[in-house]
């Protein structure tokens, strides 16, 4: 079976007579209501069951309902109370265990002991006078045959200190908690466009860039951008900046090196009060392998929060896996989107990883052509049910958030309700697409590219799934990688991007990236997204400091310069790009209804296609220019030029008018048709709207 952007396809294929399903839920509702997968309807049935048998356990073990059951935060962790603070911790395999802060010298003391109240929490109360914002703390944990410092497993805060570079949990109770300016903020309504962004590389300046910098310099770009959504990566704590945020040691606290949770909260507000919703990364998928600032072996174990053994270890990602099957890690994971959820108000969550939980050898250098390999023993039934639990709480909390599962495998019915028989997320990446476009561009000239792979590629999904589309992400822009303005000119991007070389390469380059952004949103499942600087070309790669570059900051920023600068193509590209989001933004419902294709010609380069009311018409062709191109209009009447990529402000060659009207012209031979006649240059993207 071929493999789809979004894994094999879910037709609904209608049995008369007869449901092919057997009482499986989903299955008699349509979810899987596809004759390739009733060999399969015994394995998903299982799966369900052990999902709700997973919640039920859940639930009875920690209370009366997953919310409930979501408490580790408010539970464990230092917290105030009337008459003082109260510090509780989890540490099954642990004997003793000491708070160390400055006053007691960093070192064990009688009054700062957090004695083991049962057989696996610790629990100590403290006078006011013992502990104030801002003061710095750890854990000295013994076990048998062994002691460690740890960092509290529910830190709000943690901080590093510059020189010694030992990390320290911080006490954060400011005495004017901040105060929401939109404390109840309404989603938009309009096609979901995401702005993915990192916080720490933002700015053009070689350094850690933070959030009120963000605020104040970077966020007024996005909005002028159009897009309506912010992903924000790496806001969860992590030892070491230069993964990205994916190897996390505090669940529950803001990576300090961007600066505070209020200072986070206040870019959150401005987002909000500028329209945006805001989603995180939210990694779950693994954890860090440090042991005094992460959670592994924080009670001397390495099976507490994580799986004993080699499944416990990342091979790839040099990272802990988590075991998902244990009631009290699903706590601590529940808890983290609920305190994310209802102390910073994020929008929406985008799961990282979840190919790697939901296979036990993590997905790695499998193909998943086949329904066979979603279905076998080898999936980690702990870890689905985790994730359906995990949307199940978080709709509940708010039913207009949004999960968006990051997933290569294309594991069915992940993105589908949980009503149906899903897991409960509401969108899942079409990963498969960017992967198609770098395989065209390393392999194929553009010449010969084959339109009608091309259309299948960019629309082939399940129907019962939605998908978020995208040309490029971060992942594309990372060092070992070259992001599509890269891969199109070369070298080149560093003498032939000023606006007045009239470089035939640059022209080459800039028209087929525009071509490819506007075709990939135009076509995309339910969203769109487009990382931090790839709407303007961005020239070179992501680097962050390491030994590897002697740890420079020079590949870890965005030069906006180069944007803002009218002599540089960076600044046509950006106009482009405005332009074609501000073009779908408006149109409500736009991802609603699905692209149709009305004309293919693989010899003439050319494909057109209809959505929500306009016509999208693609002449891919490297010389040809077709003065008076004609194929079937969707319907008759007047159409009129909304957009194009050809204008001089996008580095076009300036050869057509937006605003131009274009009538039908009415066919009767051999059969009676309404046809478009229209002038398309080569390398151009036109877009009409029916007006009468």
């Amino acid at each position: 079976m071929k493999k789809c952007s979004s894994g094999p396809s879910l037709s609904k294929v209608k049995q008369p007579g007869k449901s092919p399903g057997t009482g499986t839920p989903g299955v008699e509702k349509g979810l899987f209501n596809d004759p390739l997968l009733i060999p399969f309807e015994p394995v998903i049935a299982h799966r369900q069951a052990h999902a709700l048998a997973y919640e039920k356990r859940l639930v009875h073990t920690f209370g009366r309902n997953v919310k409930e059951a979501s408490d580790y935060h408010e539970f464990f962790g230092l917290h105030r109370e009337d008459d003082g603070w109260v510090f509780r911790e989890w540490a099954p395999h642990a004997c003793d265990m000491h708070l160390v802060c400055p006053a007691s010298g960093w070192e064990k003391q009688a009054r700062f002991r957090v004695p083991k109240k049962d057989d696996q929490i610790f629990e100590a109360r403290f006078e006011s006078s013992v502990l104030h914002h801002g003061d710095l703390f750890r854990l000295k944990v013994s076990w048998p045959g062994g002691e460690g410092d740890r960092i509290p497993t529910a830190a709000r805060r943690v901080v590093q200190d510059p020189e010694t570079l030992i990390f320290n949990a911080q006490v954060w109770a400011p005495e004017h908690p901040y105060q929401w300016k939109i404390p109840d903020f309404t989603p938009s309504k309009h096609p979901l466009l995401i702005y993915e962004t990192h916080v720490g590389m933002a700015l053009e300046d070689g350094r850690v860039g933070t959030f009120v910098e963000f605020e104040r310099y970077i966020l007024p770009k996005i909005v002028t951008s159009g897009y309506n959504t912010l992903q924000i990566m790496a806001l969860l704590e992590h030892p070491y900046y230069g993964s990205l945020g994916y190897h996390v040691a505090g669940f529950f606290a803001p990576s300090s090196r961007f600066g505070t949770p209020e200072e986070l909260k206040s870019l959150i507000d401005a987002a909000h009060e500028a329209g945006l919703s805001v989603f995180m990364d939210m990694v779950q998928s693994h954890a860090v392998s440090n042991e005094v600032e992460g959670l592994s072996r924080f009670d001397g174990t390495t099976f507490q929060f994580f799986h004993d053994g080699p499944k416990g270890h990342h091979r790839q990602w040099d990272s802990r896996c988590f075991d998902y099957g244990k009631p009290e890690v699903a706590r601590f994971l529940l808890s983290c989107l609920r305190y994310w959820i209802e102390e910073f108000h994020v929008d929406g969550f985008r799961f990282d990883g979840v190919t790697s939980m939901l296979f036990e050898d993590h997905g790695l250098g499998r193909s998943f052509t086949s329904y066979a390999a979603y279905y076998g023993d080898d999936v980690d039934k702990d870890a689905l049910s985790f994730l359906r639990c995990a949307n199940h709480l978080v709709h509940d909390l708010n039913p207009s958030f949004v999960t968006i599962a990051e997933d290569v495998s294309g594991y069915p019915g992940l993105a589908a309700p949980i009503k149906e028989g899903g897991m409960g997320f509401d969108l899942r990446y079409a990963m498969g697409i960017a992967d198609y476009w770098i395989k065209l561009l390393k392999e194929v000239k553009d010449e010969d590219w084959h339109l009608g792979s091309l259309w299948y590629e960019l629309t082939c999904r399940r129907k019962e799934e939605k998908t978020i589309s995208y040309a490029e992400s971060h992942d594309q822009a990372l060092v070992g990688d070259q992001t599509l303005i890269m891969r199109l000119m070369g070298n080149r991007i560093y003498t032939d991007m000023r606006t007045g070389d009239q470089s035939l390469s640059a022209f080459r380059a800039a028209s087929l990236h525009k071509m490819i952004r506007l075709i990939t949103l135009a076509c995309a499942g339910s969203g769109y997204l487009n990382f931090m600087g790839n709407e303007f070309g961005h020239p070179e790669w992501i680097d962050f400091p390491s030994e590897r570059n002697l740890f420079s900051f020079h590949y870890a920023r965005r030069q906006w310069s180069l944007a803002y600068d009218r002599d540089l193509i960076y600044s046509c590209l950006w106009a482009f790009d405005q332009g074609m989001i501000s073009l779908i933004r408006e149109r409500t419902g736009f991802f609603d209804c699905t692209p149709r294709l009305i004309h293919i010609h693989e010899t003439n380069r050319i494909m057109a296609f209809e959505r929500h009311g306009l016509v999208f018409v693609f002449n891919f062709h490297a010389e040809r220019s077709f003065s008076d191109y004609r194929f079937e209009a969707p319907r008759p009447g007047k159409y009129k030029m909304v957009f194009n990529s050809d204008e001089t402000g996008f580095f076009g060659q300036g050869r057509l008018k937006t605003g131009q009207a274009h009538f039908t012209l009415f066919e009767k031979t051999p059969r009676i048709h309404n046809d478009l006649s229209l002038y398309l240059p080569a390398r151009t993207a036109v877009v009409l709207e029916k007006i009468s």
